[in-house]
Formats: structure tokens, C-alpha cells, sequence
């Protein structure tokens, strides 16, 4: 295990064509959960210049108009370029309904343990939860700071604070690490888009992203970049527009900025577009759970969850731990403690997070707020998983 090294992680603005495909996939799992808590959806979209592309299957429960959604989430998000934006772009939708499937109309709340026992996911999946003390949140520190650097870049946009700027962005950020440990900040990258090419020019922007963006980000931060730091401000020159006009977007492609930075493994499964009786989703909710419940115990430095699940069983097949060499005890013991108080059951997550009902409990829906800087990791969000309720089982 490698004590000493340099690790990069990369965060990008809800503006970017794959962030924009996935809140788009998850408004419209919002929309059919906020009509019925039960209804079944799976969507996946794509984008590119003046087009969008639906793809969904859905239990006939609900009545939600898929162009409509789209539409709003565009404006939301802020285009309004003539080569894309929420009024003239071409949507294009096939829609399929699925069988419907009385085994997951389950009331959750109403189930007993053997109950929820019956009940099997539908689908295999190796999901991975992750956690380490390295911040406040639990998480690896590169891809904290490149959401942090990436909200912000969304941020001043929206107050009118930088005008110029566009929806699409993207962060990268580097730690150096001894023993372990972050150490210094090795370099930052931030790529900003912009209206015109005449204003600003590109030192301008420069400052401005400098000024605005990335010393805002690091006021509160212990860690903060140093004479040494390599700051890359739009090193390949301005970004005209950018969006699905520049490169072409798809649900799911972003899997390491929605959970670890790729600090640690995840499924390679898409998180956004599924509703929660899809265990390839929820079940890495319950990875993370159960690993940051780990850490903030004092159990271990860094945890990784593993679970995996076949198609027709309730229960993982296989629970596997990993701290790196960071255990208090060893991990065959942490299993064992995972197993015994922690519920990997489907419809046990679908309960114990409420996952079917988030949507109507939160103003502007739910899952949609997932779809940017993280299912994971998130302090503006009241997360059900990640909670550390759980610290005293052990």
C-alpha cells in the first residue's frame, strides 16, 4: 500500500452535458414518484446540439409529460444559446410501459422482517460505499474541493457576479499525500465557459475565476494551495459556450464525480435515472452508509463496503470490507458487525431511508439533487445515508 503519492479527482458543473443528462433522467424519476410513491421508472437520456434523447420504461401508475420535464430542467439549469436551449431544442422520446409487478408494490413501512426477506432484487449488481476521515463530510479530500470548486463556479454565474459565464464547467483538483495523509495541494485546474470570445479576454477570466472562484473555496479550508501549487485557469484558452452545442452528454457517464473521485472503487452502474427498487442504485447508498458509519466510530481511518447481489435473492451473496490497513480491528470482525446490524435487504433500504418518499418531502424533488456534486458526501442535503446514527452498534 502506498503511503506517499499524488492523487487528482474531477468535478464539473450542472451546465455539463452529462450532468445535464442525468438531471433530467432523475426530475423525471422525481416527477413519477411525486405522483406515486410506488410508480416503477427507469429513464436514461442524451444530448447533443440542438436535440435531446429519452429513453424510458415505466409502470403505467403516473401520468408525467418526459418533454415538458426536460424542458424545465434546461431553463433551470441556464441555456439559452441559439444552437441550444429549453423552447426550440428537438426532443425525441421512446417510452415503453413495463409489466407491472405486484412483488415491489410492497407498503415497506408495513413489512415484517420476514417479509422483507421475500422479497428479492430484480437485478445483479457489485456496488461499493466509501468513507475516510481525511474531511469533515467523510470523504477524500481531491473530490470535496472539486465540487466545492465547481459549485462556486456555478455560483457566481448565477448571482451575476461573473455575467460573462456560461452553464458548463469543469474542476480538477491534485492532493499530494504522505503517509497516507493530505499533505499539500499539488495543483488546481478550473475550465469556464463564456458567452463571446471578444469579452473577457483570457487573462481577464483568468483573474476573475482566480479572484471569484478559487480563493473563495479555500478560505475555510485547512489545506490551502502554496507557492508550489500549479494553477491551470482555461490552460487550453477561452471556452466559447460550451454545453451539448460543444460535446454531446449521456446519463451515467460521470460515475466517479457522483461518488468518490475515484479514491475508491465504484459500481459501473449509472446511480441517476432509477427508482428505488433498483438495488444497483440504492444499494450503494447502503455501501456508504455503512462505511462512514465505520469511520465515524473511530473503527478505521478509511472503509470500503462491498456488497454484491444476484438476481432473485434478498440478501447480498457476498459483504466484503477492506480499511487499507487503517483497522482498529480486523475487517473479517467489521463484516461481521456490518451483517449483524446493518440491513442490506432491498426493501430493508427502501425502508429504512424512505426512499420512495423523498421526493414529495422536498421541495423541487428529491433525486434530481443528487444528479450534481455527488450522491455522496453531500453537507446541503439532509441524506438518509449519511447519517452516522449507527456509531454506537459498535
Amino acid at each position: 500500500m502506498k503511503k506517499d503519492f499524488m492523487f487528482t479527482s474531477e468535478s464539473v458543473t450542472e451546465g455539463h452535458p452529462d450532468k445535464l443528462c442525468d438531471q433530467i433522467s432523475d426530475a423525471i424519476v422525481d416527477r413519477f414518484l411525486q405522483q406515486d410513491p410506488y410508480a416503477r421508472i427507469i429513464t436514461e437520456c442524451a444530448v447533443s446540439t440542438g436535440i435531446v434523447f429519452i429513453a424510458g420504461r415505466f409502470e403505467p401508475s403516473a401520468n408525467v409529460d418526459f418533454t415538458n420535464v426536460a424542458r424545465k430542467v434546461i431553463d433551470q439549469v441556464g441555456y439559452e444559446h441559439t444552437e441550444f436551449n429549453g423552447r426550440t431544442c428537438s426532443i425525441l422520446t421512446s417510452l415503453s410501459e413495463l409489466p407491472v409487478d405486484q412483488t415491489y408494490s410492497f407498503r415497506e413501512q408495513e413489512l415484517s422482517d420476514e417479509q422483507i426477506e421475500q422479497i428479492p432484487v430484480k437485478n445483479q449488481a457489485t456496488v461499493f460505499g466509501f468513507a475516510c476521515n481525511q474531511t469533515s463530510v467523510l470523504m477524500p479530500l481531491p473530490i470535496w474541493l472539486a465540487h466545492k470548486l465547481a459549485k462556486q463556479i456555478s455560483e457566481v454565474r448565477r448571482e451575476n457576479i461573473l455575467s460573462y459565464l456560461t452553464p458548463d464547467g469543469k474542476t480538477q483538483v491534485g492532493v499530494e499525500y504522505r503517509n497516507r495523509r493530505p499533505y499539500r495541494i499539488h495543483s488546481l485546474t478550473v475550465i469556464a465557459s463564456q458567452n463571446k470570445a471578444k469579452y473577457p479576454d483570457l487573462q481577464q477570466l483568468r483573474e476573475d475565476i482566480y479572484e471569484t472562484v478559487i480563493k473563495p473555496v479555500f478560505e475555510t479550508e485547512e489545506i490551502k494551495p502554496d507557492e508550489k501549487t500549479r494553477i491551470f485557469i482555461n490552460p487550453d484558452g477561452q471556452f466559447i459556450r460550451g454545453g451539448p452545442a460543444a460535446h454531446s452528454g449521456l446519463t451515467g457517464r460521470k460515475n466517479a464525480i457522483d461518488t468518490y473521485g475515484e479514491y475508491a472503487q465504484h459500481s459501473g452502474s449509472a446511480l441517476s435515472g432509477k427508482d428505488p427498487i433498483r438495488i444497483d442504485r440504492v444499494g450503494a447508498y447502503a455501501a456508504r452508509y455503512a462505511a462512514k458509519n465505520v469511520v465515524a466510530a473511530g473503527l478505521a481511518d478509511e472503509c470500503e463496503v462491498q456488497l454484491s447481489y444476484s438476481i432473485g435473492i434478498s440478501r447480498p451473496v457476498s459483504i466484503q470490507v477492506e480499511t487499507f490497513g487503517t483497522g482498529k480491528i480486523p475487517d473479517e470482525e467489521i463484516t461481521q458487525l456490518l451483517e449483524k446490524h446493518f440491513d442490506f435487504r432491498l426493501a430493508g433500504i427502501v425502508k429504512e431511508f424512505n426512499l420512495r418518499f423523498l421526493p414529495s418531502m422536498h421541495k423541487g424533488g428529491f433525486y434530481r439533487k443528487l444528479a450534481v456534486y455527488g450522491h455522496v458526501g453531500r453537507n446541503d442535503l439532509e441524506l438518509p445515508w449519511e447519517k452516522i446514527d449507527k456509531v454506537g452498534v459498535f
